[in-house]
């Protein structure tokens, strides 16, 4: 996870650097950033699914191994185009460590532990991208952007020694790959991620914007009529009856748009209405990032004391007083006031995302773990564009202190649905009895009959 994650940040205040070597604009160079996002959306629920089909091992050190390589491969970029296509191809298949890694270890760990496991693994998810650009800023200064991809391939191979030696492997499944459900939903998160992502920059009266809009419904009907004739579905969806299924996946879509929308508006409003500098403003993003690095555990042991309910509730709280934080600090000018919301910001997510994960894994078969946790990542990314579109499209460009009033009162009210879809998970002592065989999809955990007995839980354990 670290090898994967730790570029993107140095990569984000290297694409002046970049543009200049390659004589183009940062402009064509955002796609360096936005293209991966796009590709590893579109491929994570196929990867995931083939790690619960053919095992979570075989799957991880195939992509991780590809990734490695083309890592490599990135540090001989000869132009733009070819950076912007060896950056997407390394995160697609890349993206292969991310649900196969997370459902390898909620394999390891029986449900009333994962939330734990999950925090600590989220610890590294958070983490990773500030070590980068707090390491990895002055080295490039120093050395050159192609540094950034040497130090990535050479973490990532000595990652793939160890991971070829210590990860187990999870029982594999004799059914075929779905096809045509995977086109489908790649289908439907294409036409959800270009509009919601390219749409403010390209403008929602693009034609391809309004293709893939008008496509979007009729894409979504097609996944469902697929998915119901499917042998073994890529989505069951008898699964979206369970409320800790659904609502986790509804919970992840704002808690990406609550952090990722002031993620991007933050800086510049340090920068243009405070008057800060580049390195003070990374300073004050890094204390962001820090405090959600090490909330992360805090969230776990929270969701294993509290439950995952009350811990969720807890980080979405903390969120939406991040953002009325934002709201007054940009509307009286009060810096104090917007550093408290960044710290708030970080500490929210921290501690929400651990139990909202946990609380996903715990509503389905350990058979299906993989194309679960896929669907979390990916509706995290379509929700950090959703974030990031609607609350740049209130923003007015001025720079000005009040300009950032409106964007952060929309953060306000995306932390707040974030509060109300977490009040819809089930409690643990409900959600822990997840039905083991593909038989018993249909119902509901929730509403599962009590164990007579101790020994009785214990022996339905996975």
């Amino acid at each position: 996870m670290f090898a994967t994650s730790f570029p993107i940040t140095i990569l984000s205040v290297s694409l002046t650097d970049i543009a200049e070597e390659f004589d183009t604009t940062t402009s064509v160079l955002t796609w360096v950033i936005s293209a991966p996002m796009l590709l590893s959306a579109l491929s994570l629920p196929v990867l995931g699914k083939l790690g619960d089909l053919y095992g979570h091992r075989r799957v991880y050190l195939t992509g991780f191994t590809v990734a490695t390589a083309v890592a490599a491969a990135t540090a001989l970029a000869w132009d733009p185009f070819s950076l912007i296509g060896l950056r997407s191809l390394a995160q697609m298949v890349g993206g292969a460590t991310q649900p196969t890694s997370m459902a390898l270890v909620m394999l390891v760990f029986a449900p009333r532990d994962r939330v734990k496991a999950i925090g600590y693994w989220s610890l590294v998810a958070a983490g990773a991208p500030a070590i980068g650009l707090a390491v990895g800023g002055p080295l490039v200064d120093l050395v050159g952007w192609r540094l950034i991809f040497v130090i990535q391939a050479s973490l990532a191979a000595l990652a793939l020694a160890a991971a070829a030696v210590i990860l187990p492997e999870s029982e594999s499944k004799r059914v075929r790959f779905d096809v045509p459900g995977a086109a489908a939903l790649t289908a439907v998160v294409g036409c959800a991620m270009l509009t919601i992502g390219q749409g403010p920059t390209w403008g929602f009266d693009h034609p391809v914007i309004l293709a893939a809009a008008a496509l979007f419904g009729p894409a979504v009907w097609l996944f469902v009529v697929v998915e119901r004739r499917a042998e073994a579905p890529l989505v069951p969806l008898e699964f979206l009856r369970r409320r800790n299924f659904t609502f986790t996946l509804l919970t992840s879509v704002f808690l990406g748009a609550t952090y990722m929308g002031p993620f991007v508006l933050s800086p510049i409003a340090l920068r243009d209405a405070f008057g800060l500098t580049a390195t003070t403003t990374s300073i004050f993003m890094l204390l962001r990032t820090g405090v959600y690095s090490l909330a992360s555990p805090i969230g776990g042991q929270l969701g294993a004391r509290l439950g995952t309910r009350p811990a969720a509730l807890i980080g979405g709280t903390s969120l939406a007083v991040s953002m009325a934080a934002f709201v007054l600090g940009s509307a009286q000018a009060l810096l104090a006031v917007v550093c408290i919301a960044l710290l708030a910001q970080g500490l929210g997510n921290g501690i929400a995302r651990p139990p909202v994960t946990a609380a996903l894994a715990n509503s389905v078969p350990e058979t299906d773990l993989g194309m679960a946790t896929a669907l979390q990542r990916m509706t995290l990314q379509i929700g950090n564009a959703f974030g990031i579109a609607v609350m740049s499209a209130v923003y007015d460009d001025s720079g000005r202190a009040e300009a950032f009033v409106g964007p952060f009162a929309v953060g306000v009210v995306l932390s707040l649905v974030t509060v109300a879809l977490a009040t819809f998970l089930v409690p643990d002592h409900d959600a822990h009895r997840v039905e083991r065989h593909d038989g018993d999809r249909g119902e509901d955990p929730a509403q599962a009959p009590e164990p007579e007995s101790e020994s009785e839980t214990a022996a339905t354990r996975p």
